[in-house]
């Protein structure tokens, strides 16, 4: 038998593939899966590559399996381990580690400002994949990053660097990673050229590139590409991927995978035009948040310590279960309805604590002119679709009515979370990665499959990722602070207009406003 297409997803424990069909077609077709342990650890991925097809051939009663082309994610050999360092935390730190999340690297160390021993004995100890490095505006500052290059340098490890900062220093990087070296240095525009203009996409491109680059010379998977004939992504990155080709269709949205180890949150979204004007700092278009602490297997606990205790067996007894006997049961995958609504429990903390981490809030701050409103973090009011996939929010028997939720959640008023008129969809066929990695090559193909698998025919692209959308329409007002945001907006532009009356008629009269012009910000009057 012979298939256009696999893709395998190459997990720390287990290994995925999945076969299409007629890809490139009107009807392209989704046609098996298959799964086996991942043997990286045992020194050669194409043991558990082998045993996942031997598996679907099995489910497929087939003797054997070819295919034109097999793609691939990876999250195996420990992911993708990232160092991040910035110059200013808020700035330059943050938009590096935006970048970093974004391409489905896991950061293990971010740092600001001039690299201290401390610090360089911490990324020796971690021993990361990949280092980025950032720091400055273009034309800015320069001396931070050069400094940290070189102490990066005396610690003699072999890791990639990229330089992502002030575009004046990268012939300096050139000299620095040189060849002696023994580090290989990617040179990207800088991820924060100027003030408050986020520039990450260019950056995830190339960690995508290193990751691909690292993978296959990682130890057990050196002989990947004696199978694999086309790109290896990191596994949260193909989800990013297929995050921004559903945004061309669909518009802003989330995507939630929530997994028994982690559970991570990816958006793309533009701000509403009330919470741009207040905003303390940009976020990026498209945003990933992973929250390690947050999975409903390997850390059940800690979302149950993330609950509480007591609200925790409450919501036990009122669901009809025995939390002990339960938990001492359940064995990463729910075996009976009890289990199930044990994992449903834990799937709805790890999804509104999620959400409660990736989104914004608006605060009220005090000064001299009174109380004025500012936004900080990501915007998802103005989400049209929840996405849910990943084992729990694919296979619970009530994954919907948890992810509607979400907008009800927000109990002060102040997060900018999704409305309830956000829709609902659901990965039923658990294979988002594979199509991130899928349209990379396949792009018409992957959107068909995305329509089956999530139940909905799209609309016209409305536009690409990269482009401003300016055909969808902000009719709603999310939440119901964003209605108040207006009224104040309104009240101080009407404000600022009756003082401006008042300053002219004061200077009809021979006063020197002045100092109340400059105030305001407004022209002397010689230039009226």
């Amino acid at each position: 038998m012979k298939v256009d297409v696999l893709v395998a997803e190459i997990g720390s424990t287990t290994t995925v593939v999945n076969a299409f069909k007629d890809i490139d077609s009107e009807e392209p077709v989704f046609w098996a899966q298959g799964q086996a342990p991942t043997s990286v650890l045992d020194g050669d991925v194409r043991i558990g590559l082998e045993g996942a097809i031997a598996d679907l051939c099995r489910k497929k009663k087939i003797d054997s399996l070819e295919y034109d082309e097999m793609l691939a994610t990876s999250s195996a050999a420990g992911g993708l381990k990232m160092t991040v360092h910035g110059l200013v935390y808020d700035m330059t730190a943050r938009a590096a580690k935006e970048a970093a999340l974004g391409a489905g690297g896991i950061i293990h160390y971010v740092t600001a400002g001039k690299l201290r021993r401390t610090d360089l004995a911490k990324i020796k100890a971690i021993d990361p994949n990949l280092i980025l490095i950032a720091g400055g505006v273009d034309y800015g500052e320069r001396d931070t990053a050069i400094e940290n290059a070189e102490m990066i340098r005396s610690l003699g490890l072999k890791t990639p660097v990229i330089y992502a900062g002030n575009c004046e220093n990268q012939e300096e990087m050139k000299l620095i990673f040189d060849k002696d070296s023994g580090q290989k240095l990617y040179n990207v525009e800088n991820v924060y050229p100027k003030i408050d203009d986020l520039n990450v996409e260019p950056c995830r491109k190339v960690i995508q590139d290193a990751f691909e680059e690292h993978i296959t010379r990682a130890p057990g998977m050196e002989h990947v590409r004696d199978m694999i004939n086309g790109p290896i992504v990191p596994t949260p990155g193909a989800v990013m991927e297929c995050t921004k080709l559903l945004y061309e269709y669909l518009g802003d949205l989330v995507v939630l995978d929530v997994g028994g180890a982690t559970t991570d949150l990816h958006s793309v979204a533009a701000e509403s035009d009330q919470v741009a004007r207040i905003m303390t700092s940009p976020e990026p278009k498209a945003k990933r948040t992973v929250e390690g602490d947050l999975g409903v297997y390997i850390n059940r606990m800690k979302v149950i310590e993330s609950m509480g205790e007591e609200k925790f067996r409450e919501t036990c007894v009122k669901a009809g279960i025995d939390p002990e006997q339960t938990l001492e049961s359940y064995r990463a995958i729910p075996k009976n309805e009890d289990e199930s609504k044990l994992v449903e429990i834990l799937a709805e903390e790890a999804v509104m604590k999620a959400v409660e981490r990736h989104a914004g809030q608006i605060r009220y701050i005090y000064g001299p002119s009174g109380r004025t409103s500012v936004a900080e973090g990501k915007d998802l009011t103005q989400v049209k679709y929840i996405v849910g996939t990943g084992g729990a929010l694919t296979r619970l028997p009530h994954k919907e009515a948890i992810m509607k939720k979400i907008a009800f959640h927000d109990e002060t008023g102040m997060r900018l979370f999704p409305t309830q008129h956000a829709e609902v969809l659901v990965d039923r066929d658990y294979i988002m990665a594979s199509l991130g990695v899928l349209s990379k090559k396949h792009k018409e193909g992957a959107k068909r499959l995305l329509e089956r698998s999530l139940g909905i025919s799209f609309p016209k692209a409305k536009a690409g990722f990269g482009e401003m959308d300016t055909s969808l329409a902000k009719t709603r007002s999310g939440a119901a602070v964003l209605e108040e945001l207006e009224r104040d907006q309104a009240a101080q532009d009407s404000k600022r207009e009756a003082l401006i009356k008042h300053i002219k008629e004061c200077e009809a009269k021979g006063y020197d406003m002045a100092a109340y012009r400059e105030g305001l910000g407004l022209p002397s009057k010689e230039k009226d």
